[in-house]
């Protein structure tokens, strides 16, 4: 087995960044040990740490941004407004814990006090993505620390740079190191760390093969706290509008975005037959103007290459395969250089493949569907065991009204993209896309738990019913008393 992690950049195929893998037992050891003493830190007191750890990043902003452009190859503009959401996570994370799990005194007369408090779960295993390496992890770590949790982060195995270095962050805002850690490793050392029994809670992000794993390895261990978050197969539902420009831009920042390598991204424009022949070409016509290259080009490019050549290999393979179905091309994927990892757009109509896919293909890949009015768009959005986002163009307030109570997904839009999600909202989705706890405004629900308590300053009580008669003897003698 290699003893290190080598990470490679996707533009240019040099080397970034090696480390050691790391001993999962050794980290939760050390995160167990620190839990206490970190859990006994006032709130205040931890607040204060994140909040410097928000100013350690922001003073690292631009070289922060080119490692992560580096080793994800996504364009620095866009590299830097990841940047950007790791330092507003901190606000936002402690505007949630006081919302979500802050405490309450209720005054009870006679019974005393009744209270609620959270505690946290102890040592917290985060399991990062590549498409978001600081900003998703850092979702979950950020309110597992104002919790009072300890955490324990394995970076993916293709962005272990920006894992140490978001890492080195909290250490320069002078949070113990045994309060977060970062575990360098890869597909074993993830496996491990969830089964450790000395780790309380999983919060992952990533595919739904792997979420699923997960669920399954701690089917029997239901005292530890679990949150996924697995993509999904988005639908984008175009009805009537005369804005077609706006709708393809939409239609184009929904699916192309991060070169298609968002959870969030749309993986299906369903439209109605009446709007084909108008939407489409637009479509089709901003995606050729669209521009794909390494990631500090000039001009900027809207794409930059997929994370390796595997995933770029899978993405035309895939794209053959529905062609080979019966899909037809309308934009066909190429990628112009075959020793890296860079793909165009591709566009397929795959309304003549009679069993479509129901797989999330992770990269700059729309599947187009017709259909003849609103009822069968619906059909064919739910059409899915996923359910994180969804989005309708055009059509009325009822479209919508009716739209958002018939779709099953947690994230469902009027007009705007599938993705670019809001922070200070809940974040996740339901069937393969997630286990119903979802992340950003509401990871502080699974970072704590609540304790309800009654307390008195004195002991009192009383049993007013079902004691036999008390029957208090006639003489009492007092102590020293004579005898007669």
């Amino acid at each position: 087995m290699p003893d290190e992690i080598v990470s490679f950049e996707p533009a240019t195929g040099a080397e970034l960044w090696r480390g050691e893998i790391g001993d999962v037992t050794a980290a939760v050891a050390i995160a167990r040990e620190a839990a206490g003493g970190w859990a006994r830190e006032s709130q205040t007191r931890r607040i204060e740490l994140v909040r410097r750890f928000a100013n350690q990043v922001r003073k690292q902003a631009e070289p922060f941004a080119e490692l992560i452009a580096r080793e994800t190859g996504k364009p620095l503009w866009e590299a830097r407004t990841e940047v950007e959401a790791v330092i507003g996570k901190v606000e936002i994370s402690i505007q949630a814990y006081g919302e979500r799990t802050g405490s309450k005194k209720l005054d009870s007369a006679l019974q005393g006090q009744a209270g609620l408090r959270h505690k946290p779960h102890g040592v917290m295993a985060v399991l990062g993505p590549y498409n978001f390496p600081a900003h998703l992890p850092n979702g979950h770590i950020v309110p597992a620390l104002i919790a009072g949790n300890t955490v324990v982060f394995k970076p993916s195995e293709r962005t272990p740079a920006v894992g140490a270095f978001l890492v080195e962050c909290f250490h320069a805002a002078r949070i113990p190191a045994g309060v977060v850690q970062c575990l360098i490793g890869g597909p074993a050392e993830g496996r491990a760390l969830v089964e450790h029994p000395g780790v309380d809670g999983v919060l992952f992000t990533g595919s739904a093969r792997a979420g699923i794993a997960i669920n399954r390895r701690l089917a029997e261990n239901p005292g530890k706290i679990v949150a996924l978050e697995m993509g999904g197969n988005n639908p984008l539902v175009v009805l009537e509008t005369p804005k077609i420009a706006d709708a393809a831009v939409l239609a184009v920042q929904s699916a192309f975005t991060t070169a298609g390598q968002r959870c969030t991204a749309a993986r299906r424009l369903i439209v109605l037959d009446s709007m084909f022949d108008r939407l489409i070409p637009a479509v089709k016509a901003l995606a050729e103007r669209m521009i794909v290259d390494e990631p500090f080009a000039d001009p900027a490019p809207y794409m930059g290459p997929v994370i390796d050549n595997e995933t770029a290999d899978l993405l035309m393979e895939s794209f053959v395969e529905l062609i080979s179905r019966g899909g037809t091309a309308i934009l066909p994927m190429r990628r112009p250089r075959e020793d890296r990892p860079f793909l165009t757009p591709g566009l397929i109509d795959s309304t003549g493949i009679a069993d479509r896919p129901d797989i999330e293909l992770f990269g700059p890949l729309l599947q187009i569907v017709r259909v003849p009015d609103l009822d069968a768009a619906i059909a064919e959005a739910n059409a899915t065991r996923y359910g994180l986002s969804a989005s309708l163009i055009g059509g009325g307030p009822d479209d919508y009204e009716r739209f958002w109570n018939e779709i099953r997904a947690g994230i469902i839009n009027w007009n705007r993209p599938t993705n670019g999600a809001s922070s200070a909202a809940p974040f996740g989705g339901v069937g393969l896309s997630g286990n119903h706890r979802p992340a950003a405004f509401y990871a502080a629900d699974y970072c704590a738990y609540p304790v309800a308590s009654t307390s008195m300053d004195q002991p009192r009580a009383t049993i007013g019913l079902g004691l036999t008669e008390d029957e208090a003897p006639a003489e009492v003698w007092m102590k020293g008393s004579p005898k007669e």
